[in-house]
């Protein structure tokens, strides 16, 4: 069973109806499996819900209980041993990986705890990558972004010589700037102090409104799951059921 309990504290504006019936992710019975000496393994199991378009959701859960499992699955990052994920109406495994590549290029974005910045390019130039990549024109909306989440005064850094918190800002600008359907986000305040965290999260909360980004956040902090329409909690790679949440 599943739980898609709403935050009443600290939460965005509710959704319009409209929105709310449009999803834009519909995960069924999604099952992962593998097999080591002790025999198999059971890390999801049958896991289903759906995100709205324009929704923040946030997944919660203990370590181990399959929240990232969870996420690559629904970016098409891995294969499950079962179930289905449609992703703006694409049904993610029936495509091969060339063609999830191409999805998640168009229409997807991805913050993580680790930043993955391209330790060769400067920050402009990172936030400059997807765009070129897609043909775009790339500059001039790269600097914007990267003045919206307050870095106009480090583009041409290199991230070695950015502090943490600098470089989540440019990983939030990377994936903003491409203005993504789906925005995937796994613990993206892990490493980040207290104050850096609360900066990171408003501007991912803010873009995610402005955009209409419909927005998954994988997170362990509870004040971060409040700030989500929704939480979906997993335990022993199954969502739990509303009862256990109360």
């Amino acid at each position: 069973m599943y739980s898609e309990t709403s935050n009443p504290n600290n939460k965005p504006k509710d959704l319009p109806q409209r929105m709310q019936s449009t999803p834009s992710i519909e995960v069924v019975d999604l099952c992962q499996r593998v097999t080591d000496s002790s025999g198999v393994l059971d890390i999801l199991s049958r896991v289903s819900f759906t995100v709205g378009t324009g929704e923040a959701v946030a997944i919660t859960g203990s370590s181990g209980s399959g929240k990232s499992t969870l996420l690559g699955l629904m970016a098409g990052l891995d294969v499950p041993t079962s179930g289905s994920v449609h992703l703006l109406g694409h049904d993610l495994f029936s495509l091969d990986e060339e063609a999830r590549a191409q999805l998640r290029a168009r229409y997807v974005g991805f913050v993580f705890q680790a930043f993955h910045l391209l330790p060769n390019l400067t920050a402009l130039e990172n936030v400059m990558l997807p765009l070129e990549l897609r043909g775009e024109p790339a500059r001039a909306a790269a600097v914007s972004m990267l003045e919206r989440v307050g870095l106009r005064d480090r583009l041409n850094h290199y991230p070695r010589t950015l502090s943490g918190g600098e470089q989540q800002r440019v990983s939030l600008a990377r994936a903003f700037v491409q203005r993504p359907a789906i925005l995937f986000a796994d613990e993206p305040t892990g490493s980040l102090d207290e104050q850096n965290g609360r900066r990171v999260t408003d501007l991912m909360f803010g873009l995610h409104e402005e955009q209409g980004t419909s927005l998954v956040l994988v997170t362990h902090d509870p004040a971060l799951a409040d700030r989500c329409h929704r939480e979906l909690r997993l335990s022993g790679g199954r969502l739990l059921a509303p009862a256990a949440l109360e």
